[in-house]
């Protein structure tokens, strides 16, 4: 099998972080949580619910890129939660880990989304940037290598769609 890495992304409370701890378990396999290499002005920014622009991003990316590219040579496989919005924060999200990923959209409706961050507590993700986030995707291209699932999906459901079509998608990185 080559070295890969299957990253869940989309909008804030989409459930990115639920998805690689189960994934993580079938796996037995790092799950990189992408909130934990924010810089703290960024996180500062987003608590006071300031979007970030690309120069916050950036160095974000690449941070996360190289800890998913260390976790995939010591383990083979790593998971990762990244919002990787845009196509451009992909490339580079890829670029900086050195390693095919495989990218899961998590998508959803704003009005779901909106009513699952409002009872998420302990984050520092204002809901009121949701609509800003959602301003910002990109859903993922034909020529990109991903899976799009309903966010509200059983997540043992969403497991074992994901690791079926990553088994497909590892292959083609071949």
């Amino acid at each position: 099998m080559p070295r890969c890495a299957i990253v869940a992304m989309g909008v804030s409370g989409c459930g990115k972080s639920t998805l690689i701890e189960h994934l993580a378990a079938h796996l037995a396999c790092p799950a990189l949580e992408g909130d934990d290499y924010h810089a703290a002005a960024s996180i500062a920014k987003m608590r006071a619910g300031q979007p970030l622009a690309d120069s916050d991003r950036w160095p974000w990316l690449d941070r996360l890129g190289a800890a998913i590219g260390t976790a995939v040579a010591d383990n083979g496989v790593a998971l990762a939660a990244c919002s990787a919005l845009k196509r451009s924060y992909r490339e580079r999200l890829e670029q900086a880990a050195g390693v095919p990923l495989l990218f899961v959209l998590l998508d959803g409706q704003p009005e779901e989304i909106a009513d699952r961050l409002a009872t998420r507590t302990g984050h520092y993700m204002p809901p009121s940037l949701l609509g800003s986030q959602f301003a910002a995707l990109e859903r993922p291209m034909p020529d990109e290598r991903a899976l799009v699932l309903h966010c509200y999906g059983p997540v043992e459901q969403l497991c074992s769609e994901v690791l079926a079509w990553a088994k497909v998608g590892i292959d083609a990185t071949r």
